[in-house]
């Protein structure tokens, strides 16, 4: 999933980065390109050139958060998400994100209740839902998992086939006897 949340990220840098100074947008624009070609040292590095006052804004720690996950990165991008949630506590990106570094890091049951616990745009997103039931499904909570991935799917039919591959959701195979 963080491909999808980076590809979504970098479209909105797009549209914002009118507010900052064209140096700035540079090299936000810089790392986006870094991020796309599979160079998260690179991306890491031109944000390290923005100004601090620049390099707190939520914008820039969402760039931040999002090439850290590219890279896999967990540990590293969990301490950026959380500042995400306390600095933008109305933006979803920072309780997603961190949730899913949360999952990735093998604490399911931390990331469903981080997640839980964000704002309720949330309830709006077809990513919220989708995590939520990759969450619950590696918690052994099928049927919960069951309903959230219906709901994702009401509102994103896309998301059907990238949960045909989706590790994550593997128990819910096995329990209507479609897995290995």
């Amino acid at each position: 999933m963080p491909a999808l949340a980076t590809r979504c990220f970098f479209r909105a840098i797009k549209t914002v980065t009118t507010e900052l100074d064209i140096s700035h947008q540079r090299l936000l624009l810089a790392a986006q390109g870094y991020s796309e070609l599979g160079l998260p040292e690179l991306a890491l590095d031109e944000l390290e050139l923005l100004p601090e006052e620049v390099r707190s804004s939520p914008l820039a720690m969402e760039s931040r958060l999002s090439v850290l996950m590219q890279a896999k990165r967990w540990k590293q991008a969990l301490p950026v998400g959380r500042e995400l949630c306390r600095v933008a506590p109305d933006k979803t990106a920072g309780f997603i994100h961190s949730a899913f570094c949360l999952h990735e890091m093998g604490k399911s049951r931390e990331a469903l209740e981080l997640l839980s616990s964000g704002p309720s745009a949330l309830k709006a997103e077809p990513t919220y839902h989708y995590n939520l039931a990759c969450y619950e499904a590696a918690l052994g909570n099928v049927e919960q998992a069951r309903a959230h991935l219906n709901v994702s799917f009401a509102m994103d039919k896309s998301l059907k086939d990238y949960a045909r591959n989706d590790p994550d959701l593997k128990p819910l195979a096995l329990a209507e006897g479609k897995g290995n």
